[in-house]
């Protein structure tokens, strides 16, 4: 018997049914020779430090650090896997060849190597790489099997990565929680969970510690149409007043004319990042939300494998997309014209070999998108539109930038005009260019201006105050993983930097998870912001490479060489005991400090314990609230466009916009502002 074993039961069904088995026994399907077998995700794991001696099972800095001779894996104890477990071994000591089914990346061949190990597998594996569980991609698969030598890389990658995690996790969170812990809870240290924290308590530090200042704009609005003055911005209100008077008394007078035809190109296919952080903006929806939805919508056949770091498709794709575009009968309007065309284009931005490697971009599968839950409706729609608008022609624009001058002051407006939508017209006049997003461009017609042309004008100048950054939302938060910290817009400097990145597409979202779970972050509407616990955690840790989300990109980096076999295992997990030695050592020479504050998110607010002060504390004051500088009485509340005074239902006027002052500031910046604040202002 061909023995295969899926990941999960859903997926050894579908298997079966191509296979032509269909007796379902205990834990298995049966047929034409074939008995289709499952896991449920990890039925193994790496061994806990009490396994390997006892000397280890209780929490003291003597035992430190824990560094096994040799890493071994034990079945997870649950009756459930144990059952299953008992079955696979009884099938592979049997089997004339074992097919290795499991999620096609670096997760999914570990997982099942390492119940083949425990199983003690000695007949002859090879390997099922599908990207998608339609009927065709599977027996595709079968009949190109390969050899399970040739994922041999992939399992050393995924095997250091676990073996680093253990490492790291086991030896600092025992570390930080004897040293630094208190009320008996645990310090949790990771390699990718702590420099994700440190992101988010590093941005929090930035925003309460920046300082707004003034600055002013020259602006003047002539024929409707607002100019800005090429003088940029001025840090005195002296120095703008002064341009103000000189401009007011004289006509406008537009001295350029310049028109520049370009072409805006379709967004880029989805990867899992990009999806997330889309999912994100549009719907609120968090990133593991985003890769269960994904997740399901791939399991029902609908779309492709979503645990994908890459934007392009491979060339052996190509030949497929009209079969695909003709299934997509819920959007037949929009793959009309494609159809019709009698060839379907094939750009590089689309299609480029270089750029896959284990899996393509994601996209549907053609199969019918029927019986949608609300989510797995609003990502797929995401997932289709991407696809569909990637074969469109391009957006032709033209951009209109007009020069303007008063005495000897210049002025300057740019205008885009779209000439020909292209694939806008998958998205509907509303959808914006993501890669123009946040840009300060304007996107409506200018009227038509003649050079030469004279008249009045009407000169303001704006003041506003510079911005602190703002915190993260899970969409920024992932761009900032996916580049190891590096704000960055423009998306071919952000795919070379996705080797550096920290962690990986299919992990990302569990790290987030974990950070809200450990109580380490919380949520403000769309913002993540650091907890008490989670701050004072980043504050207490001194190594560097603990919390840089630069240097863990490095890590990440080699795992992807030892992927590709450009980089050795054991010189990576040797570098990884070097780093635990250092910790341990330069923690316990460090002296002690208070300990960390740890609040148990499960315990009710009242009944939390916290650590007695040795000493009585002066009481602290309450800090300085912002006071309405009209009526003196109300403080200062946050809208939804502004700030105003608590005391309008009494009257009070008082009010600054958004727009203007900026949304976030803390009651600090606000005190500041209020301070100069004049009723003209």
């Amino acid at each position: 018997m061909k023995v295969c074993i899926a990941e999960k039961p859903s997926v050894a069904r579908e298997i079966a049914e191509v296979l032509g088995a269909r007796q379902r026994m205990d834990g298995y399907i049966e047929g034409n020779g074939y008995q289709v077998t499952w896991t449920f995700g990890h039925l193994c794991t790496l061994k806990e430090p009490h396994d390997y001696t006892d000397a280890w099972r209780s929490w003291n800095l003597s035992s430190l650090p824990m560094i096994p001779p040799r890493f071994g894996i034990k079945l997870i104890s649950n009756p459930s896997y144990e059952k299953q477990f008992a079955i696979i071994e009884r099938l592979m000591q049997n089997a004339e060849m074992v097919i290795n089914c499991g999620d096609a990346g670096q997760e999914g061949e570990l997982i099942q190597r390492w119940v083949m190990q425990k199983a003690g597998c000695k007949c002859p594996v090879y390997r099922l790489w599908i990207s998608s569980l339609t009927e065709e991609a599977i027996r595709e698969g079968f009949k190109s099997l390969h050899p399970e030598s040739d994922y041999q890389r992939l399992y050393e990658a995924g095997l250091s990565r676990a073996i680093g995690d253990w490492l790291l996790g086991m030896n600092a969170t025992r570390l930080y929680t004897i040293r630094y812990g208190q009320n008996k809870q645990v310090l949790s240290i990771g390699r990718v969970q702590t420099p994700t924290l440190a992101l988010i308590v590093n941005r929090q530090i930035e925003i309460e510690n920046f300082t707004p200042e003034p600055f002013w704009e020259l602006k003047t609005i002539y024929r409707g149409t607002t100019f800005s003055s090429t003088k940029g911005k001025f840090t005195k209100q002296e120095e703008g007043e002064e341009f103000l008077k000189t401009v007011e008394n004289s006509d406008f007078t537009v001295t350029d004319v310049s028109k520049k035809n370009g072409k805006e190109y379709a967004p880029r296919l989805f990867d899992l990042t990009s999806l997330q952080v889309e999912c994100n903006k549009k719907f609120s929806l968090s990133a593991d939300d985003t890769l269960k939805t994904i997740q399901s919508l791939y399991e029902k056949k609908i779309t492709t494998y979503p645990r994908v770091d890459t934007t392009f498709l491979s060339d052996d794709i190509y030949p497929k997309i009209p079969q695909t575009l003709k299934g997509m009968t819920a959007y037949a309007e929009l793959t009309a014209p494609l159809l019709a065309s009698g060839k379907i284009p094939k750009s590089k931005r689309v299609f480029d070999n270089s750029k896959v490697t284990d899996h393509h971009a994601i996209i549907p599968t053609g199969m019918p998108a029927n019986y949608l839950n609300e989510n797995e409706q609003k990502v797929y729609d995401l997932v289709a539109r991407r696809f569909i608008a990637a074969f469109y022609p391009d957006c032709d624009i033209a951009t209109t930038t007009v020069m303007g001058k008063v005495d000897r002051v210049e002025f300057k407006v740019t205008g885009k005009q779209i000439l020909k939508p292209g694939w806008r017209t998958v998205f509907g006049t509303e959808e914006k260019d993501p890669e123009k997003e946040g840009s300060d461009e304007e996107v409506s017609v200018l009227p038509a201006f003649t050079v030469g042309e004279s008249g009045p004008h009407q000169p303001i100048l704006k003041e506003s105050w510079t911005q602190p950054p703002k915190p993260y939302t899970e969409a920024t938060l992932l761009r900032a993983m996916e580049t190891a910290g590096k704000l960055v817009d423009n998306e071919e400097l952000r795919d070379a930097l996705k080797e550096n990145g920290i962690g990986r597409p299919s992990t990302r979202a569990a790290i987030i998870e974990t950070l809200f779970k450990r109580n380490y972050i919380q949520k403000q509407r769309k913002s993540l912001l650091p907890t008490a616990t989670g701050r004072e955690l980043i504050g207490t840790i001194k190594e560097e490479l603990l919390k840089s989300a630069e240097l863990t990109g490095l890590w990440e980096k080699k795992l992807r060489q030892i992927e590709k076999g450009t980089y050795e295992a054991r010189t990576f997990l040797d570098e990884l005991k070097e780093l635990v030695y250092q910790v341990v050592a330069n923690v316990l020479s460090a002296p002690a400090t208070q300990a960390i504050t740890l609040i148990d998110p499960n315990e009710p607010k009242k009944k939390r314990a916290t650590k007695q002060p040795t000493e009585k504390k002066p009481k602290e004051k309450a800090p300085a609230k912002a006071v309405c500088p009209i009526c003196h009485k109300g403080n200062i509340l946050r809208g939804k466009t502004a700030y105003g005074c608590g005391e309008y239902k009494n009257g009070c006027s008082f009010r600054l916009d958004y727009a203007t002052y900026g949304e976030g500031l803390s009651e600090e910046a606000l005190i500041k502002i209020l301070k100069d604040w004049k009723p003209n202002g």
